[in-house]
């Protein structure tokens, strides 16, 4: 026999007959540390009789684990991760049919609203990526002037010249990055980099005008 008491909910548990402190759980319900006494003599009348629970066996910790990973979860999860997926490409479907500036706006301005990841149209990245990673890597010399069509074809494939600079140069980027690693440039990999910031920013802003051009030419 004895008791468990909690200092910090002012409660106390009293041991059942066959019933170990080790066969309960450390804590209290409200998070305090429980503590074990022979006799309530230090314990104020007023606090309250509580009961504690078992400590959970193996197979009940066990059981809860294998719950998190259960198929209806496993299906909410797939389910959640698709809805995420189908949402960001139907985006991506929508960027050119809006309006993102104001003519009259400050470029300084929009560039500024652009500084996020969240309209960069990576199933057109991803490819040019690839390719001049390629070019960079196994095709050198006059050949890697093709890195440029590419650059340019990206950013022409926007409406807005703003968010075809800012794709080219995320392509432009990570492809020289790449490039510079695969062929075994370590030393000029920052300047690597840079370099294809300022040709994909530039090659793209050149792509997004000729198509401005183009447009209004039809109109």
């Amino acid at each position: 026999m004895g008791y468990l008491i909690c200092s910090k909910c002012k409660s106390y548990h009293e041991l059942q007959s066959g019933e170990s402190p080790r066969d309960l759980r450390d804590h209290c319900p409200c998070g305090g540390k429980l503590r074990y006494v022979e006799n309530l003599d230090i314990v104020d009348p007023r606090w309250m009789q509580i009961i504690i629970p078992p400590k959970r066996t193996k197979g009940e910790v066990l059981r809860e684990k294998i719950e998190v990973f259960s198929l209806e979860n496993l299906k909410t999860r797939l389910n959640d991760f698709w809805n995420k997926c189908r949402y960001r490409l139907q985006s991506t479907q929508n960027w050119d049919n809006h309006t993102y500036y104001d003519t009259g706006m400050n470029p300084l301005n929009a560039i500024k609203n652009e500084l996020n990841l969240g309209n960069i149209r990576w199933t057109l990245v991803i490819p040019v990526i690839m390719a001049i990673t390629l070019i960079l890597t196994f095709v050198p010399g006059i050949l890697t002037l093709l890195t440029f069509v590419l650059l340019v074809a990206l950013g022409y494939t926007f409406n807005n010249q703003i968010i075809g600079a800012k794709n080219a140069l995320i392509a432009g980027a990570i492809s020289f990055l790449l490039g510079s690693l695969f062929s075994g440039s370590f030393l000029l990999l920052i300047p690597y980099t840079l370099l294809g910031v300022i040709n994909g920013a530039v090659c793209g802003w050149i792509g997004g005008y000729l198509r401005n051009i183009r447009s209004q030419r039809r109109i």
